[in-house]
């Protein structure tokens, strides 16, 4: 019984290194594979009950875990939507086979990283067909409360290469200088004139043309202006009136006193604005607070717009799509704006190594790995996004090698032990003779 034993546990060891052999050479062939990780085999003792006055061998047994909580290195590449995960995380992506079934059923698998490209139907997937998925943004870029432990609100990532997108012009900020002379008695200059374009609804250039006329008082200087604010999108129509007076007084002489409205919305002093109704919607108009020297003044001789900043852009092409830090796909134009298209949450689970391996580099969902719950990047226990980058294998090829030789002398030693305890049986069969 003994030597049988012997025979048995030296079976299951050469079973066992074989297996830790296949690890070993998956790895090993997989150490350059972007976002592998390596697999690793324990080893565990059989142990047998023993009888009275004999040892029997129990053996060995294998488990393999691969290690998908080990992160490899980032390295950097030329593609913008190369992705890795810097910290605790997973992207959330979907196979191309289950968009081409069209039934709204889009499965979840997760990975660490991706080289994602528009195909021919816009979609952001990897040469092997894994297509990376987000919440949708709406029309002004906010991303709305998505249910964060289940995939309902995660959509495949789609671009349109040939989109547009403008944004309307919804405030601008005025800062000129009207000459004091023109409101004193006597003086004969004339109105001055402003013209400033700005974008409607539909991304279309329209423009607000502002007319400062002077009261010129009999005598004295009176310090006030009519502004006079028509907009061309409405035909011309005046959509706003108001009084400038300005201060006079040493240490606050040139700057705004006060803005009284005839046509048009209501001065505010605290924001120092108004609403004028533009036609497609109101536009805010900063004209400066009471009191201070940025907007608006009234000094010296000269009519100046120091300075016009305005929101708002014209129709432009997309040119490039980008994904930041928090997961926010990013497009631009060559208008200058920036529009978000989607956000990729991070995927977490309490046991990260409970995922099952699958093709492609990716893992699902299983009781082991507990249920899941979507994180903005950068949010919480998740790292964050890292474009232009790749994570690479976690194999250590030195320390394969390493193993390798450790598991051959391994097994040469079972081998050894079995050939021994062939030639001890054949020395009992010898007996008999």
């Amino acid at each position: 019984m003994t030597i049988s034993s012997s025979l048995n546990a030296s079976v299951a060891g050469l079973s066992a290194n074989a297996s830790r052999l296949a690890t070993i050479s998956d790895n090993i062939a997989n150490s350059s594979t972007f976002g592998y990780k390596r697999v690793e085999t324990d080893f565990h003792s059989m142990v047998i009950e023993n009888g009275a006055g004999g040892y029997s061998a129990g053996g060995v047994r294998t488990t393999d875990e691969r290690l998908i909580d080990q992160r490899g290195s980032l390295v950097t590449t030329s593609n913008p939507t190369d992705l890795a995960v810097r910290g605790r995380g997973m992207l959330p992506v979907t196979t191309e086979a289950s968009l081409q079934v069209q039934n709204g059923d889009n499965p979840m698998f997760l990975a660490t990283t991706g080289s994602f490209r528009t195909d021919d139907q816009g979609y952001l997937r990897t040469s092997s067909g894994l297509i990376l998925m987000g919440w949708p943004a709406i029309a002004d870029g906010t991303i709305p409360a998505y249910p964060r432990d289940a995939v309902n609100g995660l959509t495949p990532i789609q671009i349109n290469a040939n989109q547009f997108a403008g944004e309307p012009t919804t405030r601008m900020d005025l800062a000129l200088n009207l000459p004091a002379t023109s409101t004193e008695a006597g003086a004969t200059g004339g109105a001055e004139t402003l013209s400033i374009e700005y974008f409607d609804n539909l991304g279309k250039s329209a423009n607000l043309s502002l007319d400062f006329s002077p009261t010129v008082p009999a005598a004295g200087m009176s310090n006030e202006w009519t502004m006079t604010i028509s907009d061309s999108a409405s035909g011309g129509a005046v959509v706003g009136e108001y009084t400038l007076t300005f201060d006079d007084t040493r240490g606050a002489g040139g700057t705004l006193l006060d803005v009284t409205a005839t046509t048009g919305g209501a001065y505010d002093p605290v924001e120092g604005t108004i609403d004028v109704a533009v036609n497609g919607g109101p536009l805010t108009i900063g004209v400066g607070t009471p009191g201070s020297s940025v907007g608006m003044t009234q000094l010296s001789d000269a009519f100046a717009p120091t300075s016009i900043s305005k929101n708002g852009t014209s129709v432009g092409s997309l040119t490039s799509v980008e994904v930041d830090a928090n997961g926010y796909v990013r497009a631009s134009f060559d208008s200058g704006i920036n529009r978000i298209l989607y956000q990729v949450p991070l995927v977490d689970v309490p046991n990260v190594n409970g995922l099952e391996a699958m093709d492609r580099q990716t893992y699902a969902i299983t009781p082991d790995s507990g249920s899941f719950f979507m994180w903005d990047a950068g949010d919480g226990p998740t790292g964050d996004l890292v474009g232009y980058a790749r994570e690479e294998s976690t194999t250590d090829v030195a320390g394969e090698l390493t193993n390798l030789i450790q598991t051959q002398r391994a097994y040469s030693s079972n081998a050894k032990v079995i050939q021994t305890v062939d030639e001890m049986l054949q020395e009992t069969t010898n007996i008999k003779r």
